[in-house]
């Protein structure tokens, strides 16, 4: 039980003005830039947008294919930075939603639920303040 299913590297040596990498051959390499500047590249924002969505969006179908449904989902976020109260320090304030198709709001909601306590990524936000998670209606936004 103690043997990972998958373990990786990533390194990040020069802030959000640089280069960060999958410490692999053929990793994933990403220019890194502050968000507060039109600098090419991605920011922690960004980032961390891209995993909390994956990664929910990834349960959700989970335990849909475990119900035997094919019911499409789709999970969306908006990642604010902002400078705390006492003007020293920054944090995120991140709104998810999340939406699954042909299923109530209270149907959906519940699969939700369930799927935020699963996911690993929204495991390490668990009790976070400025993270919501909301259940909208589904759009597909690849029509």
């Amino acid at each position: 039980m103690d043997k990972p299913l998958f373990e990786t590297t990533v390194v990040n040596n020069e802030g959000v003005d640089g280069v960060a990498y999958v410490d692999e051959p053929t990793g994933l390499r990403v220019i890194t830039s502050s968000p507060t500047t039109q600098a090419p590249g991605t920011n922690p924002e960004e980032l961390f947008g891209l995993a909390i969505t994956t990664c929910l969006n990834a349960t959700i179908q989970s335990l849909l294919k475990a119900r035997g449904a094919s019911n499409k989902s789709q999970v969306t976020s908006n990642i604010q930075l902002k400078r705390e109260q006492n003007g020293i320090g920054f944090y995120f304030n991140v709104d998810i939603y999340a939406s699954i198709e042909n299923l109530s709001l209270e149907e959906a909601t519940q699969i939700i639920l369930s799927a935020e306590k699963r996911c690993p990524v929204s495991k390490l936000t668990k009790g976070a303040e400025t993270l919501t998670i909301h259940t909208v209606d589904y759009k597909d936004t690849h029509e």
